[in-house]
Parts: C-alpha cells; structure tokens; sequence
C-alpha cells in the first residue's frame, strides 16, 4: 500500500521518539527525509527516534547539530543529520557537502528544510506542529514513490503500536 498524505497525533515525547523508532526500522538507505516546524515542536525528538529505529548505539546520540550543521551517526546504515536552523539562508547545500550524502549509502533527515530558499529532491516531507503541552501532529507528505510505500508501513506498523503499555 503507498500513500501520498498522512497525519496523526502523539500526546508525548515518548510517542513521537516511537513513532521514529518505527520509522527508522522501517527506513531504507538512500532515502531523504525533509523535517520543518517551529522551535521546539520535536523534529530533534523524531530524529531520535529514527536513530534508536537504525540501531544508532546511545553512545552515540542523536542531538540537534544547530552548531555544526550535520552530525552522521552509525546504525545499520548511517544516518545523515543536517540541521539547517542557525542558517538564515540556504541557496546551495553543495557547500555544506550535502550532494555527497544525499540520496547515497545511508537516511538523511534534513532539519529546518523549510528554511530552503529552493526545493530539495525527497522522498518525504514530515511537518511538525505543537499542539499545546507535548502534544504534537505530525503531517506526513510522500514525494516519491519510495516515501509512499513507507508511509503506507508506516501507518500499518502505527495503529498496531500501544503506547500505553
């Protein structure tokens, strides 16, 4: 089953680092993944998600690299973690060594995408918004035909999870 659209609703930051999880096992390499959303609505909270779902090792953990633009940490492909937020503008990730990752060997989940004065070829766009308290709804849009059949996983493996548990 592929998707085009999705959306749903954590009411914890457990639930949102679950909902990465399951996406991270359920990732493949050489997927692009575009994050937006306003400060502190959880983009780095499902970023650590999807390292806990690669198998990234605590040791290494997944944490906004605001200050140093991209972080790779090491699961059972590698995960590309660019954060564009201290950017005030981004006309060219070339600089950035972005070409290199992109679409190659490993995840890569882009912060602050929206920050972008042009488009970035990807296989999804999730965007995250805080509904009050930890709430959060995260709106999932597929941009290829990779990104469809994983949401359509995605939301399989989703409403078979009980976070109450």
């Amino acid at each position: 089953m592929t998707l085009q659209a999705w959306e749903t609703t954590t009411c914890s930051a457990t639930e949102t680092r679950e909902l990465g999880r399951i996406f991270g096992r359920l990732a493949e390499a050489g997927l692009v993944v575009l994050l937006s959303g306003q400060l502190g609505a959880g983009k780095t909270c499902f970023a650590q998600g999807v390292g806990d779902g690669l198998g990234v090792a605590p040791s290494s953990p997944v944490t906004s690299p605001s200050y140093t633009l991209l972080n790779i940490h090491q699961g059972r492909f590698p995960l590309y973690h660019f954060d564009l937020y201290r950017l005030a503008q981004v006309d060219d990730l070339a600089d950035l060594g972005y070409d290199e990752y992109a679409e190659g060997e490993g995840l890569t989940l882009v912060e602050w995408a929206d920050r972008m004065s042009g488009s970035l070829i990807s296989s999804l766009e999730v965007a995250i918004e805080s509904l009050g308290g930890d709430r959060r709804r995260l709106h999932f849009t597929a941009r290829d035909d990779r990104g469809g059949e994983l949401l359509g996983q995605l939301v399989r493996k989703w409403t078979a999870v009980d976070i109450s548990s």
